[in-house]
Formats: C-alpha cells, sequence, structure tokens
C-alpha cells in the first residue's frame, strides 16, 4: 500500500506542512493554542451549560466569575505558544495554574491542556527534566483524583482514568521522538554514503586514469623510441644503402601498426560501447617478450633473450609486469646507450617469485653518459618500474653496471599480496574500485636531461 498514489499526495503534503512549519514556527503553535481554546475553554464559558453524563458519576465544583475563569484558562493554555522552545517551562507554567485552580476547587476543561505540554515535554525536552515532570504529574492526578471522589466517582477509576491518560501522552511523545530521531539517522547515513560514493568515485576516476596513463607511457614510449632509431638509421643508409633504407621504412610501418593497434586497444576500453559487446585483446606477457626484443634488435642493438624456469605457471598480471618491465629497460637502454649496445635480458621464474635483470654494455667507446648515470632516480619510466614491482611486493634495483654499462633488475612475487593491491585489476576491462593510491600525471615526453624516462 506504501505506492498507493494516496499515500504518495499525503507524504508530500506532509513535506510541504513540515517546510511550512519550518518557515513559519508560530503559525503550528498558535493553531494548537486556538484548537485547545475552542474544543476546551469555550464550552465552560458558554452561559447555561448543563453538564452531561450519568448522575451517579457527576461531582459538583465551584464555578468562578467569568473573568477569572478567562484568567485561569489562559494561564492553561497560552503556555503552549512556548511548548517547542522551552518545552520544561511551559509545563511548570500550566502545572501552577493547574494547581492553583483545583485548590480553589474549580474543574476546567481546558486542564486538557496539561496532557498537550506533558506531550511536548516528552518529544521536545530533555529527558532528565521528563523524570521530574512525571512524578509531579503524578502527584497533581493524585489530588484530583481525591478531590472528584466526592462525586460518587470512586478514587481507584478517577486514578486510572487520569494515569492512563497522562501515560499515553508520554509514550505518544517519546515514540515520535524515537520515530524523528531514526528518520534524522537515516537522513544523515544517506547523506554521508552520498559523500563517500562520490569519493569514492573521484578516487576510481584518478585510479584508472593513471592506469591508463601509464600504460600509454608504455606503449608511446617504447614504440616511438624504435621508430625515432629507425627512422635515423633509414636516413642514414638511404644514401649509403637503399635497401637498408627501404628495410628500415618497413620495420617503422609495423612498428607504427603495431603502436596503433595497441592505442586502438586501449582507447576503446573508455569509450562508451552502449549495449554492444567490446572486444579485447590479451595484454602482453612472457610470451611475448621474443617479438619485443626481435622489435629492439631491428633497431640496432644486439639483444639476448634468456628464460628459465615455468614460464607458464605466473598469472596475467604478474606476466604483464614482467612484459613492461622489461620493455621500458629496452626502451632506456636504445634512447641512452644508442643503437650500437648489447643488451642481455634474464628471466628467471621460481617457485614463489619472478626475477627480471636487464644489462646492457653502453654506449660504444666505453664512455659512459654522465647524464644517464646520476640521473636514473628522477624519471617516470624508473618509477613507474618501482610501482608496478611494489603492487606485487617486489622491488626494483637499477644502477651502472659493469664497464659504461646500466643494469635494471626486479623481483615480483608471484602471488600478489592484498594489502598491497587493493582493487587492482591488470585484465583489459576498466577497474573502478578505489583504494589504490598512485601517482598520476606520468610525463610521455622523453627526459631532457638525458635520465631514463
Amino acid at each position: 500500500m506504501s505506492g498507493h498514489p494516496l499515500f504518495a499526495r499525503l507524504g508530500r503534503l506532509g513535506q510541504r506542512l513540515r517546510q511550512a512549519d519550518r518557515d513559519h514556527p508560530w503559525v503550528l503553535d498558535a493553531a494548537v493554542v486556538a484548537a485547545v481554546f475552542l474544543v476546551f475553554c469555550l464550552p465552560d464559558l458558554v452561559p447555561g451549560h448543563v453538564e452531561g453524563g450519568p448522575r451517579e458519576h457527576r461531582f459538583v465544583l465551584a464555578r468562578l466569575p467569568l473573568p477569572q475563569t478567562v484568567a485561569l484558562q489562559a494561564g492553561l493554555v497560552l503556555p503552549l505558544l512556548w511548548r517547542r522552545r522551552r518545552p520544561t517551562a511551559a509545563f511548570a507554567a500550566i502545572m501552577a495554574v493547574f494547581v492553583l485552580q483545583w485548590s480553589l476547587d474549580v474543574g476546567l476543561r481546558a486542564d486538557a491542556a496539561l496532557l498537550v505540554a506533558l506531550y511536548s515535554l516528552a518529544l521536545h525536552g530533555r529527558l532528565r527534566h521528563l523524570a521530574w515532570s512525571c512524578a509531579a504529574m503524578a502527584v497533581a492526578v493524585a489530588l484530583v483524583a481525591v478531590a472528584v471522589s466526592g462525586g460518587g466517582l470512586p478514587v481507584g477509576d478517577a486514578l486510572f482514568f487520569l494515569f492512563s491518560a497522562a501515560t499515553a501522552a508520554v509514550a505518544l511523545g517519546i515514540a515520535v521522538r524515537v520515530r524523528r530521531a531514526q528518520l534524522a539517522g537515516l537522513r544523515e547515513r544517506a547523506a554521508r554514503l552520498e559523500i563517500e560514493r562520490d569519493q569514492r568515485s573521484r578516487l576510481a576516476a584518478v585510479t584508472e586514469r593513471t592506469r591508463v596513463a601509464r600504460e600509454m607511457h608504455d606503449i608511446i614510449g617504447h614504440n616511438l623510441s624504435v621508430i625515432v632509431t629507425l627512422a635515423d638509421g633509414g636516413a642514414y643508409a638511404a644514401q649509403a644503402a637503399p635497401e637498408r633504407g627501404r628495410e628500415a621504412l618497413l620495420l617503422i610501418g609495423d612498428t607504427s601498426r603495431q603502436a596503433l593497434g595497441e592505442l586502438r586497444r586501449m582507447l576503446g576500453v573508455l569509450r562508451d560501447q552502449g549495449d554492444q559487446s567490446a572486444e579485447f585483446t590479451p595484454q602482453p606477457g612472457i610470451s611475448d617478450l621474443d617479438g619485443l626484443c626481435a622489435r629492439i634488435r631491428a633497431a640496432g642493438p644486439q639483444v639476448v633473450y634468456t628464460a628459465a624456469g615455468a614460464l607458464d605457471q605466473p598469472d596475467r598480471g604478474v606476466q604483464l609486469m614482467a612484459y613492461r618491465i622489461v620493455q621500458e629497460a629496452l626502451t632506456n637502454t636504445l634512447k641512452h646507450a644508442g643503437p650500437e649496445t648489447r643488451a642481455h635480458v634474464t628471466l628467471t621464474v621460481g617457485p614463489d617469485r619472478l626475477r627480471v635483470r636487464v644489462e646492457d654494455t653502453g654506449p660504444p667507446g666505453g664512455s659512459r653518459w654522465h647524464g644517464r648515470a646520476h640521473g636514473h632516480g628522477h624519471g617516470h619510466g624508473l618509477a613507474g618500474i618501482r610501482e608496478r614491482a611494489a603492487l606485487y611486493g617486489g622491488t626494483v634495483t637499477a644502477g651502472p653496471g659493469p664497464g659504461a654499462g646500466w643494469t635494471v633488475e626486479a623481483v615480483l612475487h608471484l602471488t600478489p599480496d592484498p594489502d598491497l593491491t587493493p582493487g587492482l585489476d591488470l585484465t583489459p576491462g576498466l577497474d573502478l574500485t578505489p583504494g589504490l593510491d598512485l601517482t598520476p600525471g606520468l610525463d610521455l615526453t622523453p627526459d631532457p636531461t638525458g635520465g631514463p624516462t
């Protein structure tokens, strides 16, 4: 029934009334006072009003002149204007007038205002004040029960009726108070969850941008380095050996097409596919290292690739890590040592870890490049290698090797530590799970100082 249009309209009406009450709180308080006056005060002001009810339950009380009656009614009703702002003070004022009235042996229908004040105290007041108010109410109710017992109404019946009315007022006030507290807690929780959802979305976007930037860096940085080297060699060979120049152009075309395919695959996962299912190409792994070394050899360097161990044992994430580390190291070798260097790639798969080692002989002539020797700690590519290894609890060491060469060695654990890789997904699909703090903004331009990219 909660979905019925009538309940929806009533809900909207309740929202408008609450908004109006927040804008003009005195209107509701004045309406309550007016309602109490019309229902309970006006009958006592009508001349010649006859008491109803069975004769055996009638009791005779004193009647005051009209001015005194109006004054007592005003003392009972007007404090209700402050029943929500000062509930304790309003209850105390009405209780004082109530005791004064019954001390004069006068009964008024406006005494119902005391129940309204008790309800308001239970709803808006402090709970420690409610206990004292209930005690005062019990004493006053006992005095009234004794006063009306002379009219034929037993004291027990009077006490039962009056205590039931007071208990109902307190119970209703506490129930509404608990309900409002629950609704306020739900609204606060909903607002907090909305904020957390927005924060998770922003963190997920930053994480995904960082992951895509790293992949773009690996793709563009490696392939452009190979293309630039081939272009330089082809321009030199175009005059001396035209066939070699033509071969360099063909290799540039192949490398460019491969880079374009990888870029299309990477950007394709970012494009909204609608209802169409995305087609993904598997990410490179250990089995693709032969092709990577062949492309580097085509650019000039002599690359020797050695692999040992169960190469199929690592999962796709570890294999992608190893491939990117070798790719970055060979790109740096080609960039800083030149096309006439020699590189040795060693990959060893053990029972619980994978070791990658890439070492080169440096530039020809045995002269160490100063910028590379002292700038290795500032390159984005080397920082990316360290981040990749850290995701699998591994370590990376990079520095000068024997002679003028350079050595990069990385150790990866085959089982990633869940504490180090929260929410990381290295599959072709996008991973929007937050929790990984990565450094955004990878620089895709070559390092002008000559250090590793």
